[in-house]
């Protein structure tokens, strides 16, 4: 288990919460009382910063009863939230409906998933190397 410092800004009670044991992403909350109309984007604060250790990222998922229910994701989806921040977390909620949306102060609005990572070294080459999918990108694979 990794350990991930957590300052809370907004009231106790808002660090990333697990609902069951075993859940890959922990809750995230509003701190404001916001209304999302049809089509639009809203910058969501959760109250909390964390303290990722080097080698690990924060990524930020929609919740799927939001999305299923109401239409409402995570614009950037997953969020990246890199070692170094400090800063709040902040979500970017769409509201794909053709109705409004109101979150409540507290309301569970995203995911947060932490997980290592390895950065590449890139390297410049003439060519790449021969592969099974060669340049076949979206669709190459069909449908069935």
């Amino acid at each position: 288990m990794t350990h991930v410092p957590v300052l809370v800004m907004a009231s106790p009670g808002f660090e990333p919460r697990y609902a069951k044991a075993g859940d890959a992403g922990a809750d995230l909350r509003s701190t404001k009382k916001i209304a999302i109309g049809p089509g639009a984007r809203e910058l969501v604060p959760t109250g909390v910063s964390i303290a990722l250790p080097a080698g690990f990222v924060g990524l930020v998922h929609p919740r799927s009863g939001l999305a299923l229910k109401h239409g409402i994701t995570v614009l950037n989806s997953p969020g990246t939230i890199d070692a170094g921040y400090r800063g709040e977390i902040m979500v970017t909620l769409y509201n794909s409906s053709t109705e409004n949306f109101e979150i409540e102060v507290g309301d569970r609005i995203a995911q947060l998933l932490i997980q290592s990572v390895e950065q590449a070294n890139f390297i410049a080459v003439d060519q790449l190397p021969d592969s099974d999918r060669g340049q076949a990108g979206f669709g190459s694979t069909g449908n069935k």
